[in-house]
């Protein structure tokens, strides 16, 4: 049973960790389309 628990808690960490790199990609693009935008607009 207790490695069942940290098994599940193994993974459950890894997933955690996997969204907030996700996050912190998503925010970093969502930049730089912004800055992309503002450089086409003034073209």
């Amino acid at each position: 049973m207790t490695y069942l628990l940290m098994g599940y808690s193994a993974i459950f960490t890894l997933l955690a960790v996997y969204m907030v790199i996700l996050g912190k990609r998503q925010k970093q693009i969502e930049k730089e389309i912004k800055q992309l935008e503002e450089w086409n607009s003034e073209i």
